[in-house]
């Protein structure tokens, strides 16, 4: 993996010459002089907030080689391919190198020959490879997704709890912890594993307005799932779901319907795992169905989208797999089926621990993932106060915002309901509630003689998910409560006495069963960005075209963004290609002349 040797300037120097970009994102710039002069940091920046440069431009600016821990293989030949790719002198050292690749590593570090080694927190850790890097010069240490320290981290290994120790082994050399989530008791709780209360600390912000956050009803989730997909067409993404049987299931659900999906979770083997991962990257595969195992290994920039198919346990989890789309900056969408029976399913998880501050841990951040679903405000100021931040106003690029739910006077229907928990003796589920007020010909409810109850057949004209909807609120407002350790059999609550005896009105929320489809246009904006959709698509097959022939993914080549600027200013020469972001140096040799001949070719036409 050795790359070009390139000389070391200044930083803005080696922002527009290796990595293609005129400026700095807010807070980068601060935090590259903070390493560069050899203090410590601490970095709290969304996904796809730049949160690499900050320490990879620091590396090029200072002698020796700069260590990064990454917590999976998989992300580090990422990182790797993408700096060689800008002529970085980079490599990963761990388990996945053959004996003759990781000599050849070695020897490339003991040369001075590496501006960044990336390693797994085990690898780094070793007695023998500690004292190895003792005799070295060393630029810098950084600790990517470091909530992986924290017990109250949603992604918590044991292993990364002792990188404290590099404090004490290497004084001198500068350290930056960063993550893209982080609620308060993480964020102190990774400054006191790392001994880092005096470093620089920096948080960029959790908002990721580019993201557009929507819940819906879940009812019939695959068919839910499948209208979405199919009302944006050509769209790559991720489907979050919670079992690994689920993800096989829906991922050949989806490849029957003619969608290319494929699933990805920890049962698959590493081979496999690596197969899905490459084709996803490479454009090959449309949707990728995964457990949390795919969480922090996939560095795809131009993901458009985040299904979750089961309800997240905590927002922290949440808010790092939605932010997997559009780190690119474009457009991209965050779509949640939220159902009460994945609440029992994820409460019974947690409490099947034997630990009992780890349940109460778990329980608190479920809570608040369900009051993040529930529609009643706007779901990005929802998002960002879990983080203790807040929006002036609503966010007007949220479900809830673009599409307010109707609220409606639903005391007779929740009376409907409460009467027919109460006569079927509060000792079933949900579905036998509904069944029964809908007169189904179940031939359990037949047998049990539940067709005699007053209630049988009082709501046959509404439809099954609509009762749902509202059966979900009354638990939500604590008029019904589940038996989760007792099949989630609904209970009265003491709230409901005044609601049944009629004493009391209730307005509810119209049930909201599927996300409204962004119209897609001709053109496409990216903030002040009008581009030509037209363009940017053939710019983008050119691409597909160099990386398959390259054995690297397409954003490897390009990002998106860079094609979505390539489509609005139609360069006509390599010097105005170099105004592009993302084109450096090296890249505009490589390519430039390609994608000039497209945009040309295109405005011919």
């Amino acid at each position: 993996m050795k790359c070009d040797v390139m000389s070391k300037t200044t930083a803005v120097e080696i922002l527009k010459s290796v990595f293609g970009y005129t400026d700095f994102r807010p807070h980068q710039q601060e935090i590259i002089e903070t390493l560069v002069a050899g203090e410590d940091a601490f970095v709290l920046m969304p996904t796809g907030g730049g949160k690499s440069l900050c320490y990879q431009v620091p590396a090029l600016l200072r002698p020796g080689t700069g260590v990064v821990v990454s917590p999976l293989i998989s992300l580090m030949k990422d990182q790797v391919d993408a700096l060689c790719a800008n002529g970085v002198r980079a490599a990963c050292y761990n388990s996945s190198l053959g004996a003759k690749q990781a000599r050849q590593v070695l020897a490339q570090l003991h040369a001075g020959e590496l501006d960044l080694l990336y390693v797994a927190p085990e690898r780094l850790l070793n007695d023998a490879f500690l004292e190895r890097l003792q005799g070295l010069e060393l630029a810098l240490f950084a600790i990517d997704e470091a909530h992986c320290i924290s017990q109250w981290g949603h992604d918590f290994r044991p292993e990364y709890t002792q990188l404290g120790q590099l404090r004490q082994h290497f004084p001198g050399v500068p350290l930056i912890a960063l993550t893209a989530t982080a609620d308060p008791q993480t964020r102190d709780d990774i400054l006191d594993q790392l001994n880092l209360r005096q470093a620089k600390s920096v948080a960029a912000g959790f908002d990721r307005p580019n993201i557009r956050y929507s819940v819906v009803d879940k009812l019939k989730p695959f068919d839910q799932l499948k209208e979405f997909l199919n009302s944006r067409p050509g769209d790559a993404g991720i489907v979050y779901a919670l079992s690994r049987k689920r993800t096989e299931e829906v991922a050949d659900r989806l490849s029957a319907a003619g969608v290319r999906a494929a699933a990805y979770h920890a049962g698959l083997s590493a081979g496999q795992r690596q197969k899905v991962q490459d084709a996803f990257l490479r454009d090959d595969l449309r949707v990728v169905v995964a457990t949390v195992a795919f969480g922090m290994g996939i560095d795809k920039p131009n993901v458009r989208f985040v299904v979750h198919y089961d309800l997240p346990k905590n927002i922290e989890s949440y808010y790092q797999e939605t932010g997997r789309a559009g780190r690119d900056g474009l457009p991209a969408e965050a779509l949640l089926l939220f159902g009460y029976g994945d609440i029992a399913i994820a409460r019974g998880l947690i409490e099947k621990s034997r630990n009992p501050e780890q349940v109460r841990i778990e329980l608190h951040k479920l809570n608040a993932m369900i009051g993040f679903a529930e529609p009643l405000s706007c779901r990005r100021r929802v998002l960002l106060g879990y983080f203790g931040e807040s929006l002036d106003e609503d966010c007007g690029n949220c479900d809830i915002c673009l599409d307010p739910p109707q609220r409606y006077d639903a005391t007779e229907d929740a009376r409907k309901i409460l009467s027919c928990v109460y006569r079927v003796g509060q000792r079933f589920g949900a579905g036998h509630v509904i069944d029964v007020l809908r007169g189904s010909q179940n031939q359990r409810l037949l047998q049990l003689g539940h067709d005699r109850l007053s209630t049988y057949g009082i709501g046959a004209e509404t439809s099954q998910e609509a009762w749902g909807s509202l059966v979900r609120q009354l638990i939500h407002l604590g008029y019904l409560k589940q038996d989760i350790a007792n099949y989630s059999v609904l209970k009265l609550t003491e709230a409901a006495r005044p609601l049944l005896r009629g004493e009391q009105k209730l307005d509810l929320v119209a049930p909201r069963i599927k996300a409204k489809a962004v119209k897609k246009k001709v053109r496409r904006k990216l903030e002040d960005l009008d581009y030509d959709q037209d363009l940017f698509d053939a710019l983008r097959e050119r691409r597909k075209e160099l990386a398959t022939a390259a054995g690297v993914p397409p954003f490897i080549i390009f990002g998106d963004q860079s094609l979505a600027e390539m489509a609005a200013f139609r360069p006509v020469d390599l010097e105005t290609m170099r105004e592009i972001n993302g084109v450096g140096e090296l890249k505009l040799k490589r390519y430039g002349e390609e994608f000039l001949a497209v945009i040309n070719g295109f405005s011919e036409e």
